[in-house]
């Protein structure tokens, strides 16, 4: 409903002991990745080509809206000249057994498909050995195959050249969460977007994340990944949205580490008044309100 409220929900540990099943009276709820994982959202985003077929392989866009870049689904008349990359059929399905990451066809009509040609992957691994099939980034070819009650876009469906004319479809390349955050803001017109498990920083010495260590995540003992790109695409966000007033949600937002406290660069920049910080109890009291 134009005018509502959405939730956008990142998946940094901050959220981790929030219910989210109590937002879902209140407003849209849009989710980022892995989410899907343990939460079924409104709307759901992925930008990252391993988790994209991921979700799509679970069936989940089937049963909701869900929007991934590069996302161009091709006729099933071209899949064999597509996968192949040269080699005869025996060849590439030899090949294809061990680096093909795919759902079953079940008479689908169209595919979408990312990965690097199958011939540049067989002459990588010979090149390397095994250690780059490790790699599963590089070293696979993935493939979905469209149903029947398909309900996943591509990003430039709804995104287009903001500072341009405004029609132009045009991916801007963000990260998931600001993505997410896009979408949400051309779906529902909203008046409030509160931003939820959108940690930016880490606590600690180590990477902020509800899924590290699980299929297409980063590893636990890591460092925290770098900010500044999700803190300049969301700025960009609420820059090119003046209407619309944006909640970011801390679990304390008593400045007691790096993700409850205000961000620095937003802070340094006194053009954004349609930002707010607020704790989930501050958020519970307001939807309740």
């Amino acid at each position: 409903m134009a005018g509502g409220r959405v939730f956008c929900i990142g998946n940094g540990e901050s959220r981790r002991d929030y219910n989210l099943q109590n937002l879902r009276q209140y407003g849209k709820i849009y989710g980022c990745n892995g989410l899907y994982r343990d939460f079924i959202p409104d709307v759901l985003c992925s930008v990252d080509h391993g988790m994209m077929h991921e979700v799509y392989h679970s069936g989940l866009a089937s049963k909701i809206p869900c929007y991934f870049r590069d996302w161009t689904k091709v006729p099933a008349m071209m899949y064999n000249d597509m996968i192949r990359g040269g080699f005869n059929e025996e060849d590439a399905n030899k090949h294809l057994e061990d680096i093909l990451v795919t759902n079953t066809r079940q008479g689908a009509k169209e595919f979408v498909l990312h990965g690097a040609n199958l011939k540049g992957i067989v002459e990588m691994i010979a090149r390397n050995g095994p250690n780059y099939k490790k790699n599963v980034n590089h070293s696979t070819i993935k493939v979905s195959w469209i149903t029947e009650d398909d309900k996943s876009h591509s990003l430039v469906d709804v995104m287009v050249d903001e500072d341009g004319d405004k029609t132009t479809p045009k991916d801007h390349g963000w990260s998931c969460g600001p993505t997410a955050g896009y979408v949400a803001v051309k779906r529902e017109q909203p008046k409030e977007v509160f931003l939820i498990g959108q940690d930016l920083l880490s606590a600690t010495k180590f990477i902020n994340n509800m899924y590290k260590s699980t299929k297409h995540y980063t590893a636990s003992q890591n460092g925290p990944t770098p900010a500044v790109n999700w803190i300049r695409q969301w700025y960009t966000l609420f820059r090119w949205n003046p209407d619309i007033k944006f909640y970011k949600v801390n679990q304390f937002n008593d400045g007691r580490d790096a993700v409850n406290s205000p961000i620095e660069e937003w802070e340094n920049n006194k053009k954004l008044p349609n930002v707010e910080y607020i704790s989930y109890s501050t958020l519970d009291n307001m939807l309740v309100l």
